[in-house]
């Protein structure tokens, strides 16, 4: 079974794409779903956030206080290292988890919006990057996420830069407006399942 990565930085289009592939029948583990899902079960987790953080990193209720911690960790490249260090290995033992139970298909994808940044791409086989001019992914952002332009501008100023992220990748999907994504995507496919 091959292991592919499928990442792409705020704005890219990369749940779009992961779900593409899943409509072809591609399981696929989404490393930022999980992770969010993981935050509000996983003791150790918890427990770490709010050593870290402080008991406003939950909610009264047990969710995550995404605001407090969005705030703490856009502003503090420490405390955003701090929360990865803390997150990232329970991820990727769920992972490894995961894949025990999609052994027979010929490919799966992970979906990392950091997969560089948390060396995830070491535990695939090939990595895919859907990309978009930045104009776009800003302006995707702002609508997606009800941000201003400055706020959108910094988080991403905060993400390995995307042509940084190309050089490292095996295979490229454009999600600028111009080239469907479906024939992108099959093509890959085919590739995949060869």
């Amino acid at each position: 079974m091959k292991k592919i990565g499928l990442t792409g930085n705020m704005g890219s289009g990369k749940t779009t794409v992961a779900k593409i592939f899943e409509q072809l029948g591609v399981s696929v583990y989404s490393s930022d779903e999980r992770a969010k899902k993981l935050m509000v079960e996983n003791s150790a987790i918890i427990k770490g956030l709010t050593q870290l953080l402080g008991d406003e990193a939950y909610t009264p209720d047990g969710q995550l206080n995404r605001t407090y911690i969005s705030s703490k960790i856009f502003n503090s490249n420490e405390l955003l290292e701090g929360v990865n260090a803390i997150v990232h290995p329970i991820v990727f033992s769920d992972f490894d988890t995961w894949l025990q139970s999609h052994q027979s298909e010929p490919y799966i994808l992970k979906e990392a919006a950091i997969m560089f940044e948390s060396d995830s791409y070491k535990k695939v086989d090939k990595v895919i990057i859907v990309t978009a001019p930045d104009s776009i992914r800003i302006e995707r952002c702002m609508k997606r996420d009800h941000a201003s332009y400055e706020e959108v501008s910094r988080r991403m100023s905060k993400q390995m830069p995307q042509c940084e992220k190309e050089k490292l990748a095996n295979y490229i999907i454009n999600n600028d407006e111009t080239e469907l994504l479906i024939p992108q995507v099959l093509k890959l496919d085919a590739l995949f399942r060869a």
